[in-house]
């Protein structure tokens, strides 16, 4: 299973406004497991952030300037992203930003090249109903360490986000996995016959069993002789 974790930091709030995708970060997991083959994109959005957007992010204009217009890596972007199941928190913002974008020049909407998107948001609320469910939220409940999280960052964020997806899931493969392992949807299952094996069967010894009686009749005693194995023996 093939799985991209992804994240973009943005001017604003509304993409229905002019506000434009300023860096996309993407974690790739293959079978539960960090691959390395992440993307990470910063790009020049041709506008100012907004000042409370920039409060957020930290990423200055000057510093977006010599960076690439998003046209520039969208085949890229795609072609790492085709056929993957992909996941965001709070799908809806990245997704309007993202269909916007890929609008712009021309380009099907995401869902057009991908195998499915998953909101972690969606799930967590369903999880922890009427609690925060914000990614710092999720990090501090889920023992995600995100001290280094000063600011938001696209990639920071997208592996933030991937360490939480793993433990919101963990119990789909729980039975699967050694407790000290990472989980992985891929692990194989050993089958074994155990019709050929043949089991001992261990008997009381007349100590034990006269232990036994003994507890059930003081049992017994205490229910006022009203215990079901007295009334139905």
């Amino acid at each position: 299973m093939r799985q991209i974790f992804l994240d973009t930091e943005t001017t604003g709030l509304s993409a229905d406004t002019g506000d434009r995708i300023i860096e996309i970060g993407c974690v790739e997991l293959f079978n539960r497991r960090l691959t390395g083959n992440n993307k990470h994109f910063y790009l020049n959005p041709g506008r100012d952030s907004h000042e409370e957007a920039f409060k957020v992010h930290g990423i200055s204009s000057e510093f977006l300037k010599d960076k690439p217009k998003f046209e520039a890596v969208a085949d890229e972007l795609l072609a790492y992203m085709q056929d993957a199941d992909v996941i965001i928190h709070n799908a809806p913002f990245d997704l309007g930003f993202l269909n916007m974008e890929l609008g712009l020049i021309g380009r099907p909407a995401l869902k057009e090249f991908v195998a499915s998107v998953t909101d972690t948001l969606v799930m967590a609320k369903e999880m922890f109903p009427g609690k925060r469910n914000s990614l710092d939220a999720l990090c501090a409940r889920l023992g995600v360490d995100n001290s280094g999280r000063s600011l938001h960052g696209a990639l920071l964020d997208a592996e933030l986000l991937a360490d939480v997806y793993i433990n919101l899931t963990r119990g789909q493969d729980a039975l699967l996995i050694d407790a000290g392992s990472e989980p992985s949807l891929g692990a194989s299952v050993v089958s074994m016959d155990l019709r050929a094996i043949e089991l001992p069967v261990l008997h009381a010894s007349e100590q034990e069993i006269a232990a036994h009686e003994e507890i059930l009749g003081e049992l017994d005693k205490a229910s006022g002789n009203k215990t079901v194995w007295r009334l139905t023996a």
